[in-house]
């Protein structure tokens, strides 16, 4: 499998330290309040990775976090009245179930920040023995840049730009504590009336970035095989990260970088502002989680992605296609006759276009693609297909979809004994060229919410 690699900006091998065995950290949300659309898109891009890479046979160790010790709690609790430990809890729940309605796979391990901090405090405290970090006069400890010659690699940027790029995310107050503009807090001293933990530089708490970095080497390692999320993260999160955690540990932090790109709203910067910020559960309130999943599936994951109302109606009409497709699926195998094996080469065929399409840097486009050309040569051939045949079709059709990680709606609706009666009477009363009654039995189905099709292979019963 071939990634574009964000360290090297290029498309590399994707090969891990120890083979079929992947060891990848996603960076997960800060629960302060509902995850909003943008957060969804690495969410599910990285999760089709994991699910790829499992159906390809390797083992997946698939660590994302929860950041829930942040300015924006603390200000959250103190807005609503209660702790920060309350919001976390409250959005870290809200959180999961908006993960699993979009069938996004329970991580390995969901780490959370403050769950870890003897880890992080013995990560600052090698970072200031070692002379990569310091101790500012009010119990700060910030990041000595300047002590890392490769900071700015995975960005790109000489240090003069970080520093006008940090400029924008400091206080004068950091200023006159730090030795040089570029540092960055590893540990901040404890303001009156938040939260805390002791450190041997006093009370404080963590900087955003050690989170991720004691996360990881806990759970993963101290060298990692990818490190992902969103491209607004590359700097300073992931910058900042690969900075103290090969500071501290003496070796590469992560082997690949992979990195989302934004989502706009009709093309437009999404903005509360603006007024067109939108949270995943609003949007799944009015078209489902499904069609979410689905639109962030239908552009290259490194490319810009534009949400409008439009594409999200055409994405469910998409997944009605799937949907239609495996349902006359099960119907063709239950009343199979024929003695065709044609689609047999065309499951190998579909296997083929997929995997390539996936190996390509994860172009889950094409993937979907090759699973539509599937649909149009199941709809040709099932008709003329034996049983065994489109058995290994279906079993097909769910193995592409279950990678994609679609089609997890799919029930199969249990027809009543008085529905299967009126079908039989109307049948019957079609052989008799009834056709009067045949009608009026077809609309008390309609009434009762059943939909009935004639076919080759007798009529097909389907919940309105």
């Amino acid at each position: 499998m071939q990634i574009f690699n964000t360290m090297t900006r290029q498309k590399e091998e994707f090969v891990p330290q120890k083979e079929g065995e992947y060891r990848i950290y996603v960076c997960g949300p800060t629960v302060y309040n509902y995850i909003h659309i943008g957060n969804a898109r690495p969410m599910i891009v990285f999760d089709t990775l994991r699910r790829y890479l499992e159906y390809c046979g390797n083992k997946v160790y698939y660590v994302s976090n929860i950041t829930d010790i942040d300015d924006k709690l603390i200000q959250k609790g103190q807005q609503e009245g209660i702790s920060m430990q309350e919001v976390a809890r409250k959005f870290e729940a809200e959180y999961i179930k908006d993960s699993e309605g979009l069938n996004v796979e329970e991580p390995t391990v969901r780490p959370r920040a403050t769950e870890h901090i003897g880890e992080i405090i013995k990560i600052v405290k090698d970072l200031v023995d070692s002379g990569h970090a310091y101790v500012a006069r009010n119990g700060d400890v910030y990041f000595r840049v300047k002590s890392d010659p490769g900071y700015g690699k995975l960005s790109h940027l000489n240090l003069d730009d970080l520093e006008s790029g940090n400029r924008t995310l400091r206080s004068q107050m950091d200023d006159d504590l730090k030795e040089d503009p570029a540092d960055f807090a590893v540990w901040k001293a404890a303001k009156p009336g938040e939260p805390y933990w002791e450190s041997p530089w006093g009370h404080g708490r963590p900087g955003w970035h050690i989170e991720c970095s004691a996360m990881a080497r806990k759970h993963l390692g101290n060298t990692i095989d990818l490190h992902a999320g969103g491209q607004d993260l590359i700097f300073p999160h992931h910058e900042n990260e690969i900075a103290q955690s090969e500071c501290a540990n003496g070796c590469t932090f992560s082997r690949y970088w992979m990195h989302n790109g934004f989502l706009n709203i009709n093309n437009e910067k999404m903005s509360k502002s603006a007024g067109n910020f939108f949270t995943v559960r609003e949007i799944a309130e009015k078209y489902g989680y499904e069609p979410i999943r689905y639109f962030m599936l239908t552009a290259g994951y490194r490319m810009p992605l534009n949400y409008t109302v439009d594409l999200i109606e055409s994405c469910k009409n998409s997944l009605e296609r799937l949907y239609t497709c495996r349902d006359n699926l099960d119907f063709a195998i239950e009343h199979a006759h024929g003695t065709d094996t044609a689609l047999a080469a065309k499951c190998e065929e579909a296997r083929t276009k997929f995997k390539t399409a996936m190996d390509d840097d994860l172009n889950t486009p094409d993937a979907l693609a090759a699973v539509f050309d599937f649909v149009k040569e199941i709809n040709t051939l099932s008709d003329a297909s034996d049983k065994a045949t489109l058995e290994l079709a279906a079993k097909t059709f769910d193995e592409l979809t279950g990678v994609l990680g679609l089609l997890y709606n799919r029930k199969k609706d249990e027809v009543p004994a008085d529905v299967t009666a009126l079908v039989e009477e109307r049948a019957a009363a079609k052989k008799a060229k009834d056709w009067a009654k045949a009608d009026a039995i077809r609309a008390q189905l309609t009434e009762m919410g059943w939909s009935v099709t004639d076919t080759a292979q007798g009529p097909k019963i389907a919940k309105l």
